[in-house]
Formats: structure tokens, sequence, C-alpha cells
């Protein structure tokens, strides 16, 4: 009986550099190539550009105070100032904290709070997102945060300026003062108990998953990597920018926030070779009516990711885009975020049943979620992995920290996964009562908690139903206080510029009462039956 337990190979080293280091040695090898195009900006940057800019931002942050250790926020979609606040933070060891665009006050607050940020990079506005309006809002609840930079303002000239009285030596100083287990970087998970938790990730868990995620793909200096996936998730900063600058790819971003048509167009024009997505990204490509007007030919590989793939996506992808070389990823915020990636030679059928093999300097196992046991091969279990990529902890959460590591340093994932006999790993199912809805995992008890604080609510129930579009679309079961009065367009209402709105249920449906039981898994189970009794389909 062979058991449910696999080592990625460690015939390769880790790269022992902090993110900054790693960025110089590209730069030292290919500085005239290109290292940055964002479309929607007109920006074009070789990687000594790009290094430059990076610098200039790095000495503005340590002009106006920044010290190693401080949290930075990064608050915006997918513009280049984002990427050079990345790597200015890690050049000087501030840690960036990830924030949700499309986080509302109450989201933002608390991120700002428990972080303890000293400095938010953000801009007035994107579409109906009033980001300066938000932050003066939330402003008097943080003081911790001593100021606000909008980089659509003067405000960015004025950071730049502030580096001029810091010299090259003093920045070469501040670089060599960090160590490769350093915390870089802080992103909220969405939490089973009400708030996000904080995963902190160092520049050894950051550079060298996003190296081996590239190796992945078999990238080289060559590629052109179409990024449409948001820079706050690890899709967008890892496995997109930090995977182009370990191998000296090009990093293309076509759009702020993603746009079918304008991706298409960028990877005509920008002759991409590798692209990024969730399955439902994939879905709009492969819809917009004048796909076959595009020339696509220049593509081969890429990552699909967030949530599980149909066969006929897959299929199609390969066909229809030419990705024949287009690889699954599978992880977690907490894992840096990649355990498993299929491989550019794997088969069609590993790439839409499974999410691959485990990476280099990385252990999988598959658990008895009770009693903790190895599993033998295909039987389902608790997926747990170890390495390197596994985060430092919850910021300031040692208690959550435990629950999530345990003393051995297994990351528990809370996702009910098998191995078969040559170490594929298919995921099958969650612990954690998360929903995937489009990519974003979303957790039904933080929604709930923010729908009951509505004065006319006294409990709510989120679930999870089909949705062709999205994967999963959400469900509010809403019971009402006695003598109160709420209809479904008022609920949503409440909810809009509090939280994202991806969190908004798209159903609501009002109950007279809850069954009443022992435990809140049991509510959950029994909220989860409500799909037999209502359905958006019948």
């Amino acid at each position: 009986m062979t058991l449910s337990v696999v080592a990625g190979s460690t015939e390769s080293p880790l790269l022992e550099q902090t993110i900054g280091a790693n960025l110089e040695s590209t730069v030292a090898r290919f500085p005239e190539r290109e290292a940055l195009v964002v479309v929607h900006q007109g920006i074009r940057q070789t990687w000594a550009e790009f290094d430059a800019t990076v610098n200039d931002v790095a000495k503005g942050l340590i002009g106006i105070g920044i010290e190693p250790g401080d949290r930075v926020g990064m608050w915006s979609p997918n513009f280049a100032e984002w990427i050079y606040i990345q790597y200015a933070t890690a050049r000087i060891g501030a840690l960036q904290v990830n924030i949700n665009p499309a986080y509302r006050t109450n989201e933002l607050r608390y991120a700002l709070d428990q972080s303890g940020a000293r400095l938010l990079v953000t801009r007035t506005e994107y579409l109906n997102s009033g980001y300066r309006d938000m932050v003066e809002e939330v402003g008097e609840d943080l003081p911790a945060l001593e100021r606000t930079i909008y980089f659509d303002t003067k405000d960015w000239a004025e950071l730049l300026e502030s580096g001029r009285s810091v010299s090259d030596d003093d920045l070469r100083s501040r670089a060599d003062s960090l160590a490769p287990g350093d915390a870089i970087n802080i992103q909220y998970t969405s939490g089973t108990t009400g708030h996000p938790k904080g995963a902190t990730l160092s520049h050894r868990s950051i550079l060298n998953n996003a190296r081996f995620v590239g190796e992945a793909c078999a990238y080289d200096e060559d590629d052109r990597v179409c990024i449409p996936v948001p820079f706050y998730h690890c899709f967008g900063m890892v496995m997109g920018n930090i995977a182009c600058s370990v191998f000296g790819a090009t990093m293309v971003v076509p759009s702020p926030t993603f746009d079918p048509e304008a991706v298409l167009q960028t990877l005509q024009d920008e002759r991409c070779t590798s692209l990024y997505g969730v399955p439902t990204m994939f879905i709009a490509q492969l819809g917009h009516a004048e796909l076959d007007q595009f020339d696509l030919s220049s593509l081969r590989t890429g990552i699909m990711a967030g949530s599980p793939c149909p066969t006929e996506v897959m299929r199609r992808v390969i066909g229809d885009m030419n990705m024949d070389q287009v690889t699954i990823a599978y992880g977690m915020t907490e894992t840096s975020p990649v355990s498993t990636q299929t491989s550019t030679d794997d088969s069609v059928e590993h790439r839409v049943s499974t999410v691959g093999r485990v990476q280099p300097h990385v252990e999988s196992k598959i658990i008895d979620p009770n009693s903790g046991d190895v599993l033998p091969r295909g039987e389902a279990g608790e997926y747990c992995t170890r390495g390197y990529h596994v985060m430092l902890g919850y910021w300031n959460d040692p208690d959550k920290t435990a629950e999530a590591i345990d003393a051995e340093g297994w990351m528990h994932s809370g996702d009910l996964a098998t191995m078969d006999e040559d170490g594929y790993i298919n995921i099958v199912g969650r612990i954690k009562d998360m929903i995937i809805r489009g990519g974003e995992n979303l957790y039904p008890r933080e929604i709930e908690e923010f729908l009951n604080t509505h004065p006319a609510v006294a409990d709510s129930q989120v679930i999870g139903l089909p949705d062709d579009k999205y994967g999963e679309e959400l469900m509010a079961w809403v019971q009402l206080s006695p003598g109160e009065d709420l209809d479904e367009d008022n609920l949503k209402a409440f909810c809009e510029g509090k939280i994202a709105h991806f969190k908004v249920p798209r159903y609501v449906k009002f109950v007279d009462e809850f069954p009443m039981t022992v435990t809140r898994s049991e509510e959950r189970r029994v909220g989860k039956e409500c799909r037999s009794r209502w359905s958006p389909y019948h």
C-alpha cells in the first residue's frame, strides 16, 4: 500500500536572495531587454529603466521616513505604480500590505488597522470606487496611519522628490541589511471567524515560489507574460510580476481591471507568449464575438488557477487560443501561493482532472481530518503541505497561526483531495466552508456577520449556488427581527460601499425562522439543504 505523501525534488537549491538582490541580478543580465509594458498607461521600460524607477521610489520611501518592518498599504487596480511600490518596499525592507481594490470602508478600516500601516498608497478614484472619499471616512479610526499618497496626483512627484536627499549608498546600506527570511508582504484572506487574516510572506517564500512557477511554464528572457489577474492576489504579484523578474521575461499589463477585449488586443499587439487567468476570464475571452479575428499565434503557455477548469474550456484554450502548454496551479495565499502545478508537457486529462504534482522543495500529504493519519493513495482526505513556501504566520494572530500550521510545520489547507499513484493531486471538496466565486475565495461567516449588523436582520445564512459564469454565486437566507420589514433591494443597498461587490449576495430569500440546532456547522448543513427548496433555475 502506497501512502499519500510525496516530496518534491531538492536537486536545485533554493534561491537565498532578497527580492531586491534577485532583481539586480536580472538587470545585470538583461539591462536592455523589455521589462514592463503597461498598455493602458503607455509605459514601456527596459530592465535598466525599470530598476532605476524602483530605486527612485525606494529612495522616496526612505526620504519620508519609512523604516524596515514598517507596513505600507497598496490599494489600487493594476497600474504601474503598484509594481513600483511592490519592488521598492521589498528593496528597503518595508512590508507591503495588499488591499483588494474592491474593498469598501469596513474592510479597508480593518486591514489598515490590523496591519498597523503607517503609509497608504492609492488613487483618488477608479470607476465607481472613490478611494479618497473612503480614506477620509475611515482616517480618524486609524491612529497608526500617518500619510496617504494618491499616485494619480502631485503626491507621486513629491514622493520622488523626497528621495533626492537619499544617496545611492544609503539605499545600498538599507538593501544589504535585509535577509531572505524577512517578512515582506501581508495579504488578507477572508476569514471564517468574521475578519480576514493577514498571511505574512517572506522574500524567500515569494521569490522561490515565483521561480518554480516560472520553471513549470518553461520561462526564459524571451517570454512575454500577459497579466490581467489582479496584483493584490499572489496570482498577479508573485506568479506574474516576480516570476517575470526572476527569468527576465516581460511583464505585460493590458488594463487596470479585467477586460476580455483589451486582453485579446494586447496578446496580439505585444506578441505575448503566456497568459494568466481564472476559468471565468478564459471563458469571457473564448466567448468574444471576434475571437477568431485576433492573432494569438505567439501564445504557448500560461496558468489557469483559482477554481476548477471545465474540460471543454481547457480544450478550447489549447485549440482556439494556441496555448498547448497551458498549466494548472493550486495553492493558497498562505503558501505563497503554489503547492502543486502541472507541467507544459502534461496531458490534457491531467490538466483538467488534477492540479498537478508537488513543486520542488515542497512536501504534500493527504490525511484523515479526524485522526491525522496519512491515507492510502486514492482515498480522499485533507490536503496538507510543508516547505519553504508556507507563510511565516498570520500577522499578529498567533492563535490562528497555530490552528493553521501544526507543530511539525504542516499547513492544513482545509481542502479535501486525493493523490494518485503518480503523485497527481485532485481537489475533490472543501472542509472549510468556502465559496469560490470567479476565483474569489469567500467565507459565509464573514458575510453573515456583516448582514447581521443591519438593524432589521435577526440572523442570516449564506450559501453557494451553482453558476455557469462564476462557478458559484452567493445566496443569503435572511431572518428578520420581529416587527421589522426589509426587502432584497434595500438589503443590497445596505451592503453597497461597505463590503466588496463580490461579497454582496446575488440572491436573497427571507424566512420566518431557522431550525434550532446545536452547532454552527450543523446550521450550515441546514442552510445548504435550502438549495433543494429554492434555486434561481426553478
